[in-house]
């Protein structure tokens, strides 16, 4: 398994990118946009950085469409419920 150092964590690139585009993304089109940030980065590294920051109730990531996901900033008070919360 290899573990690529960034000058910039990708979870820091990932919130800057998301406040620069109103709080939304398409990952397809953030996937592009780290690919020219990073010379190396790959969709794992990605998906790992997406999912630290769910974990962390920093962003939401929804399914729109079989292979498109939504990649949303939260905003201060706004909270989603996992599944089976409601």
């Amino acid at each position: 398994m290899q573990n690529t150092e960034y000058s910039i964590p990708i979870k820091n690139a990932i919130l800057s990118i998301l406040k620069k585009r109103q709080g939304l993304i398409i990952d397809r089109d953030l996937f592009t946009i780290l690919q020219k940030m990073f010379d190396e980065i790959s969709l794992k590294d990605m998906n790992r950085a997406l999912m630290q920051l769910e974990i962390e109730g920093l962003i939401h990531v929804s399914q729109i469409a079989k292979n498109k996901r939504s990649v949303e900033l939260i905003k201060p008070g706004q909270e989603f419920l996992a599944v089976g919360e409601d």
